[in-house]
């Protein structure tokens, strides 16, 4: 098999992403026309969509998290937050992403900025645009609500339930309208999963997934902590665990799945580069893996570039990549019928690229 020519057919390959952020989607075209919207142009660097693509390039933590707030802050209407789920969902129509569980952080846009939005106007915006989405591009899409941890320590004061808790309130209310799980957010460090407890048995009573993040910047004692303290079914990120062959052990016997996001971990300096990555040791170890993309824009990545390096940078063979696209059909919270029509499109792929990979 020549990489080369595999490379070359995968961003046709259909595929799920488990592991991507609703408002770190939003591209640079997106984001002026946001502002134009609102008369906010004079609150961006730059008034052009190659002047904003440096502004998103990623340099540190702080940086990241004042692109995000700046891009949170444009978000003003129902129609805004419909325009960029249609546009997500074009996005994910480039590279054959037929369904997505996609993280969005409400608490951001109904308390912590103070734009008068109320549950209500984002679930008719999300709404709208996800039937867009899967009208015009044939994307499905699933939300996962998220808790900004660092909110819930930010004054320096202990713990403050309120995100919470009113983040764990807008998943149950969304149970009907998308929504499948409670997700926990942004840096580890100094906001251990243990506090947001009482919000994810208030959500897994109600029938959602428990789907936070852990092991990303700080260690395997996160990964413990989201697997003993919320029951998490899957790990965002999780790739810490490497450092801990009991944890390998125990993700590996239980099939709890890891959303691992390669070029996400890079840019934020937990591994050197690619090369470094532990994907590869992780694979080869037993654990259930799924390939995403995180923040696409902000990293400078898209869900066929993940696919790209576990060919160019771990010399996966055709076989290897298709096994990682599957994993992530076979653990989304999608209905058994939607599996079988996914699974059956990705066989109809693999056999089609066979024959091209085999000169046939």
């Amino acid at each position: 098999m020549n990489p080369t020519h595999l490379v070359h057919i995968l961003q046709s390959m259909p595929k799920a992403e488990l592991h991507v952020h609703l408002e770190g989607s939003i591209q640079p075209p997106t984001l002026l026309e946001l502002a134009r919207r609102h008369n906010l142009l004079h609150s961006l660097p730059a008034q052009e969509p190659d002047g904003l693509r440096d502004w998103f390039r990623f340099t540190d933590f702080r940086h990241f998290v004042e692109v995000y707030l700046v891009i949170s802050d444009l978000l003003r209407t129902p129609d805004d937050f419909a325009l960029i789920t249609v546009d997500f969902g074009a996005q994910m129509a480039q590279h054959n992403c037929r369904y997505a569980e996609v993280t969005f952080t409400p608490y951001t846009h109904t308390d912590y900025l103070d734009k008068g939005l109320t549950i209500d106007d984002l679930f008719a915006g999300l709404d709208a645009g996800r039937a867009l989405a899967q009208q015009k591009y044939g994307v499905e899409i699933r939300w996962v609500f998220d808790i900004p941890r660092n909110f819930a320590f930010r004054d320096g004061n202990g713990y403050d339930p309120r995100p919470a808790d009113a983040t764990a309130d807008y998943a149950l209310r969304g149970r009907d309208r998308g929504v499948i799980g409670l997700g926990l957010g942004g840096n580890e460090a100094s906001a251990p999963p243990a506090p947001f407890a009482h919000a994810f048995a208030a959500a897994l009573q109600g029938g959602l997934r428990s789907l936070p993040h852990a092991g990303e910047t700080v260690g395997p004692e996160s990964v413990w902590g989201a697997l003993h303290a919320l029951g998490a079914h899957r790990i965002g990120h999780g790739v810490r665990a490497v450092e801990d062959p009991l944890l390998l052990s125990y993700l590996a016997e239980r099939r709890i799945p890891l959303e691992v996001n390669i070029t996400s971990n890079v840019c934020l300096h937990v591994y050197q580069s690619a090369a470094h990555h532990p994907l590869p040791h992780l694979d080869r170890m037993g654990l259930l893996l799924t390939v995403n993309s995180d923040d696409p824009p902000l990293f400078n990545t898209d869900l066929t570039r993940e696919y790209t390096l576990l060919v160019t940078e771990f010399g996966y063979n055709l076989s290897d990549v298709v096994r990682l696209a599957r994993n992530a059909f076979l653990v989304a919270s999608m209905s058994d019928a939607l599996r079988t029509k996914y699974l059956v499109e990705l066989e109809h792929w693999t056999a089609d690229a066979e024959s091209k990979l085999s000169g046939g």
